[in-house]
């Protein structure tokens, strides 16, 4: 057996089971994050709005700092919805998924700003770009800021 060979059907080592990710939760995610994102472009400017985009920035927050992983959705994910289905046929590496949620929080904070300066359309906008990514990955499995991430890997490797 060649190196080449011994090296293609090893699997990539991990330093911890931080670093795999079962890739249903973050679709579950998205699903919560969709909805949010819906009901924040129904509510918003309004304050009720306001506060609930706040809401999603600081669980894109937490992503971006912490992983995915660590998000409230995630949690719930993890308690309420993987012990009903039957274990992940795969991992995914939970980078992708981590600079995803430093992108949607960019999206949150440019809302934000825009809803709290009176740039409504502003507002409207970042949070519709939010919405789309977001309903990518929930409804077709396709995390735009994951495809993103490998794009941006592959060009400065």
């Amino acid at each position: 057996m060649t190196s080449t060979t011994t090296r293609a059907a090893t699997p990539p080592v991990h330093d911890s089971a931080r670093d795999q990710i079962d890739p249903r939760g973050p679709q579950f995610a998205a699903a919560l994050t969709s909805v949010v994102l819906a009901v924040v472009l129904l509510l918003a400017p309004g304050p009720v709005g306001v506060a609930l985009f706040a809401a999603q920035a600081v669980v894109f927050a937490l992503g971006a700092a912490l992983g995915a992983q660590a998000t409230p959705y995630s949690v719930i994910f993890r308690a309420l919805v993987r012990p009903r289905l039957a274990p992940p046929t795969e991992l995914e590496d939970a980078a992708p998924p981590r600079f995803a949620q430093t992108v949607g929080l960019g999206f949150a904070v440019v809302g934000l700003v825009g809803f709290l300066t009176g740039l409504t359309l502003l507002g409207q906008v970042a949070t519709g770009l939010a919405l789309v990514a977001a309903l990518l990955n929930a409804v077709f499995r396709f995390c735009l800021g994951c495809e993103i991430y490998l794009l941006a890997k592959r060009l400065t490797a």
